[in-house]
């Protein structure tokens, strides 16, 4: 089962397939060459970034994705305000620390980060990371980013990346959801509650949905509260703190539908803004569409009634059974399916978790899966 705790990943901006994917890949790379022994015999790390990847990689910065996941970070938890100065070290000396510490390597960037403009053969997000010692190969993993921050090794793609451990309520389409909870009467939420209880306890599930909230909510809270322009050439200004002292010097009620539309709209630009700066926030499901979930809750919690531990798990239990079925039956990459796809996918998960939050029927749920905009 695809778990909520792999639709609502806690990373950083500004893209899922391209910065969160490749940061686990390092990672992985490096936890493998620890596994195997290897770690202190090597003296060079080659990466070689292919496709989609490649393409839009410096904007996405995706070889300083790569880079902090070798040096042993995460995306959950690399210290993003350090993430320049490393860089900048690395630059300058040609030299890389691997897995926290605990071997230097060599790493001029100009010759161990190359970008190809051409697809690996299995997906349009690829890399491609060699150990070195010497002149010699030692070492080589092909991994592939397919969206939302998940990645797969060259060995195991199209392999169903899901937990070996049986749940009570297995599904595959949306319709064998609706047949659970039809056959016994539990929610939508409660249903996937009882799946995830199989995987997880309650309390790792409680702390889980207390992080991804404290996570959405403060990127909405920076989002509105700063102002400039985002990285990059095209020095785009930020348009959420202005968007959002409109609002408040408005006459318009939050009833009024634009005004919930303009509300809502504001909220996820803030988010939206966070992560093409580069800072903490939630996939839901990707990076690209992270400001959508969060926003839909916020609207809630602020004009509807405050957000529970009750009203938060029915939100994310019923969004993460929507974006999962995407996951299994379609994709949520954007490399894939386009922005559109990825948006789409998240506006069909925020449907459904307001839905339950609203107190509505699991057929409507499922129903809120009918995807208007591309995946």
């Amino acid at each position: 089962m695809i778990s909520v705790f792999d639709i609502f990943k806690i990373g950083i901006g500004p893209s899922s397939s391209h910065t969160v994917g490749p940061m686990k890949a390092g990672k992985q790379f490096t936890d493998d060459l620890i596994a195997r022994g290897i770690l202190h015999d090597i003296t060079r790390v080659v990466v070689d970034v292919y496709g989609s990847l490649s393409l839009t990689g410096k904007g996405h910065h995706t070889d300083i994705a790569i880079i902090m996941g070798l040096a042993g970070n995460l995306p959950d938890t690399v210290d993003i305000d350090a993430i320049p100065g490393f860089i900048q070290d690395v630059n300058t000396h040609g030299r890389l620390l691997l897995a926290n510490g605990e071997h230097e390597v060599e790493f001029p960037v100009d010759h161990c980060m190359n970008f190809h403009a051409d697809n690996l053969s299995l997906h349009e997000n690829g890399m491609r990371i060699t150990a070195l010692a010497g002149d010699k190969a030692v070492y080589s993993q092909t991994y592939y980013s397919i969206g939302g921050g998940f990645i797969v090794d060259e060995d195991h793609f199209g392999q169903t990346n899901t937990s070996s451990v049986e749940v009570p309520y297995p599904y595959k389409t949306a319709a064998d959801l609706q047949r659970h909870c039809q056959e016994t009467g539990l929610s939508l939420s409660g249903l996937m509650m009882k799946n995830e209880l199989a995987l997880h306890s309650k309390e790792e599930l409680e702390q889980h949905f207390t992080n991804v909230w404290e996570v959405m909510r403060g990127g909405i809270e920076r989002g509105i509260t700063t102002e400039g322009v985002l990285p990059g050439k095209l020095r785009v200004p930020r348009r959420a703190a202005a968007l959002r002292r409109m609002l408040v010097s408005t006459d318009k009620t939050t009833t009024d539908p634009m005004a919930v539309v303009d509300w809502i709209n504001m909220f996820a630009l803030a988010v939206n803004e966070e992560n093409a700066a580069g800072g903490r926030v939630v996939t839901a499901p990707t990076n690209g569409a992270c400001g959508i979930v969060p926003a839909v809750l916020a609207y809630y919690d602020k004009f509807i009634r405050e957000v529970n531990a009750n009203s938060l798990a029915r939100y994310l239990l019923v969004a993460s059974a929507i974006g999962s079925l995407y996951k299994m039956n379609a994709s949520i990459s954007g490399a894939e399916v386009g922005c559109q796809g990825e948006v789409g996918v998240a506006c069909s998960m925020a449907a459904a978790g307001s839905g339950r939050t609203a107190g509505c029927k699991p057929d409507t749920g499922v129903h809120c899966c009918g995807n208007r905009h591309g995946a």
